[in-house]
């Protein structure tokens, strides 16, 4: 009986330590590689399989104990762990303080004090699973940059507006937008799995959308009445952080109204939990009788691997088609070696690089924002390494356009 069987037919409640060797390849972009060196079990108070706690030999020192379900082999498939909550259980787990992401990467406490003032702006928001693949120590891990508030953003540069894309300018309906012929956009929830520091909707008035099914009927009718419209994309936030039985009921609403044809949805869950990616809701978007695509956002190599794949992977075997739409960050993913990864790292897991977007000029994301004319000397640079299908499209959302621009 191998190990993960043992604690899932005992329904022991552990806890693991591992202490890792962690292998680093030239430069800071490289992915994140673990060799096992050792592996402590010791019987714990209850905790869900899914609590796996990962210890760094570099952190080691400072007694830094982070939870994690990274590579967790709990988390798939063994029928004696009840899987579809452990998503729940990890967005309740998540880092809301940037205080604890600091001292859980062994980052400096002048760090953190910086953070204090943009986090009370925009709140710090991490899933421990995205965090145990960070770089302890390194203030310019790309992972890092993307959910950790900066000073930067405390600063009000000129351009930089709180709705950079006309939200506003759209909306049909409570939590109904419609910018382009033929598609709406629903914001589900605002709730996220990760709050990415350069989103653009960090400032949207989400206590305005609906929050149950009958707060849904107006934009439902707008839909229904409204024949031109084929698909419906679900965003939010993100629309997999609603809880199974929500999605169904709005999934089956949407599926009564004749017209439509397609479901798109926009998620990071299957990036930054990727235990959300249950046998239930592939159930969910299989039986609906609308044609279902999925957007994923992954912007840096490092964010694939270990169960992320697994989750995708059950996704595209499911037949559900996968896109994934990434940004253009500097610090991030700003050279053409790590974008290249990152493209070919999506076609071999049998997701399409759609859209590299240029950064949406939201007020706090400023720091993060790379010239056009940079982005599209990279964007050359792919076209000449890259199969034309691993190339994304270069684009730009310009409020009032009746499309993506492409740069």
């Amino acid at each position: 009986m191998n190990f993960a069987t043992s604690l899932a037919k005992l329904e022991k409640k552990v806890t693991l330590a591992f202490i890792y060797k962690r292998q680093w390849g030239s430069g800071r972009h490289s992915p994140h590689n673990y060799n096992l060196q050792q592996v402590l079990f010791v019987v714990s108070h209850p905790l869900p399989c899914s609590s796996v706690h990962i210890r760094t030999e570099e952190s080691q020192s400072q007694g830094v104990l982070s939870q994690a379900t990274h590579n967790n082999p709990c988390i798939e498939d063994n029928p004696g762990i009840e899987v579809a909550q452990l998503w729940q259980q990890s967005m309740q787990a998540a880092i809301r303080n940037p205080v604890e992401l600091c001292r859980l990467l062994g980052l400096s406490g002048h760090f953190a004090e910086q953070a204090q003032q943009a986090d009370a702006l925009f709140p710090l928001f991490a899933p421990r699973e995205y965090v145990a693949r960070m770089h302890p120590g390194d203030e310019a891990d790309p992972l890092l940059r993307q959910a950790m508030p900066l000073h930067l953003e405390t600063k009000q540069i000129p351009g930089f507006e709180h709705d950079p894309v006309g939200d506003s300018l759209a909306v049909q309906a409570p939590g109904l937008l419609q910018k382009y012929r033929g598609r709406v956009l629903l914001i589900t929830t605002g709730v996220c799995a990760v709050h990415c520091r350069y989103c653009f909707r960090r400032h949207f008035p989400y206590d305005e959308a609906p929050r149950s099914l009958d707060h849904w009927e107006p934009a439902l009718k707008q839909i229904a009445a409204d024949s031109s419209i084929r698909e419906v994309l679900l965003s939010g936030g993100d629309p997999l952080t609603l809880a199974d039985s929500r999605l169904e009921n709005l999934l089956t609403n949407l599926a009564k109204i004749p017209h439509l044809r397609r479901l798109r949805i926009h998620t990071r869950l299957p990036i930054m939990i990727p235990s959300r990616i249950t046998s239930r809701l592939i159930q969910l978007l299989r039986q609906t009788l609308l044609t279902t695509w999925m957007v994923i956002h992954a912007t840096h190599p490092a964010e694939l691997g270990g169960d992320v794949d697994k989750g995708l992977a059950r996704l595209t075997d499911a037949g559900i088609p996968l896109l994934n739409q990434a940004v253009l960050l500097r610090g991030v993913n700003d050279d053409v070696e790590t974008l290249a990864e990152l493209c070919e790292s999506l076609i071999d897991r049998r997701a399409a690089p759609y859209y590299l977007h240029q950064l949406d000029r939201v007020a706090g994301a400023a720091h993060f924002e790379v010239s056009p004319a940079e982005g599209k000397r990279l964007l050359g640079e792919l076209q000449k390494i890259l199969p034309g299908y691993a190339v994304p499209r270069y684009v730009q959302e310009i409020a009032g356009e009746l499309s993506k621009v492409s740069i």
